[in-house]
């Protein structure tokens, strides 16, 4: 399995001042409910789920997000943004086992 916490956020490349961009993310995070069986020693895999997700826009928090087991392995969200300045969009997860995981990228309308 790929790195735990590995995330990839998506913005479009060419931003107007004032746009409202589909930002796409997606984290690398196996999702487990505590409910599933390891087929080799027939164990129940211990839960392990983001969350919390927190979303910033400079230094603003535009969206939170409280997630629990009913979340599938690597989620993947989209939402929408007003590109208003140029700033760092920085995405946030954290899970129920102390693990947080975090990515920003640059925001450059023009």
């Amino acid at each position: 399995m790929a790195e735990i916490g590995k995330i990839m956020i998506k913005v479009p490349g060419a931003i107007k001042k004032g746009d409202v961009i589909p930002v796409k993310a997606m984290v690398v995070h196996p999702m487990e409910t505590g409910q599933r069986k390891d087929a080799k020693t027939g164990n129940l895999i211990p839960e392990h789920y983001i969350n919390d997700v927190k979303v910033y826009y400079g230094s603003d928090l535009v969206t939170s997000m409280e997630w629990g087991i009913a979340v599938s392995t690597n989620p993947f969200i989209t939402f929408y943004l007003k590109a208003d300045k140029a700033a760092p969009l920085k995405i946030m997860f954290k899970d129920n086992k102390g693990g947080a995981f975090e990515q920003t990228v640059q925001v450059n309308p023009q």
